[in-house]
């Protein structure tokens, strides 16, 4: 049996993931066990992606350095200015804006990883995007934090950069090993590590939606909405911008992830470690809100991908 394309995959995904969110806001006890999944469940996604990858791939990434210096300055010149401007144009309450801002000041998450890949983007440039923020934000996330909020933190550095080895560098460099020694002997390994990727956050995303079912229900619409108007802009200005600059679509969507999925699971543990619950709302909401908006942003990029082969290939 062929495995479907990861393209198709992508446009289904959205339907589907959402439906489980569904669920697991109607019925979070189906979910909430395995709470302690959601890590593993990463790690495979990282090995999977591992899988379709090559060291060419991160070489031709690191050589676009500029490109990656565009990401990183997006990421923390832009997502902590737009969270601020919204919380002051919201008149949200101080708790409720530090935590946007704090949202606003992480690295990207590595979910958008495996948005990139369902997306078409260029999963190693996504990776190294990931890998160069989460480095960078050991400074930049405190010192935006206190600029923007006027709060004091201390970021874990040793911790972050251990779950980074853990969960993406170790998984993907054990998946470029076996597709070296695999060679062509596995044509269509692309769609089934698509499928099983999407499976995977798919249920993500789910356990997310469950352990958050309860700040969901009682969420002021004020928000939400500041929420997803951050989560929007970030997406749009970073395909925007990188778009204009570039001109190179693939780059342009894969930035565009990347800094608009943030590592709200960070910004929930800081705020809980040294504010208040209510301060790691809009890290819980982004949480379940970005992988939602991810999962519409591969499908409809996906969509256009397929539609721009089929033109070409007519002509």
């Amino acid at each position: 049996m062929s495995a479907p394309s990861p393209a198709r995959i992508a446009v289904l995904f959205p339907v589907w993931a959402g439906l489980l969110a569904l669920l697991a806001y109607l019925a979070p006890p189906l979910f909430t066990p395995f709470s302690g999944a959601i890590v593993p469940l990463l790690v495979v996604i990282m090995f999977g992606m591992g899988l379709t990858l090559r060291p060419a791939d991160f070489a031709r990434a690191a050589g676009r350095w500029p490109l990656v210096l565009l990401g990183v300055a997006l990421q923390f010149g832009l997502m902590p200015a737009v969270a601020w401007a919204i919380a002051q144009s919201m008149a949200l309450d101080p708790p409720l804006a530090l935590g946007l801002i704090l949202v606003g000041s992480v690295a990207g998450g590595t979910a958008s990883n495996v948005i990139c890949f369902l997306a078409g983007g260029d999963v190693a440039l996504s990776i190294t995007l990931t890998s160069v923020s989460t480095l960078v934000s050991v400074v930049a996330t405190p010192v935006l934090t206190w600029a923007y909020a006027g709060a004091e933190i201390a970021v874990p550095v040793a911790s972050m950069l251990v779950s980074i080895g853990e969960i993406v560098i170790l998984p993907v460099a054990g998946g470029m090993a076996v597709n070296l020694a695999l060679g062509p002997r596995w044509p269509d390994r692309d769609g089934w590590c698509a499928l099983a990727s999407a499976v995977a956050i798919g249920v993500v995303i789910a356990i997310i939606v469950a352990l958050n079912a309860e700040a969901i229900a009682t969420l002021g619409a004020l928000v939400l909405v500041a929420v997803v108007v951050h989560n929007a802009i970030g997406l749009g200005a970073g395909y925007a911008i990188t778009r204009a600059v570039t001109g190179d679509a693939v780059a342009a969507r894969t930035v565009a992830i990347e800094v608009g999925m943030q590592n709200s699971g960070l910004a929930v543990a800081l705020a809980q470690q040294y504010f208040t619950a209510t301060a790691a709302l809009p890290g819980a909401i982004f949480s379940v809100w970005h992988n939602v908006s991810g999962a519409v942003l591969a499908a409809l990029f996906a969509r256009r991908a397929r539609s721009s082969e089929a033109r070409v290939v007519a002509h």
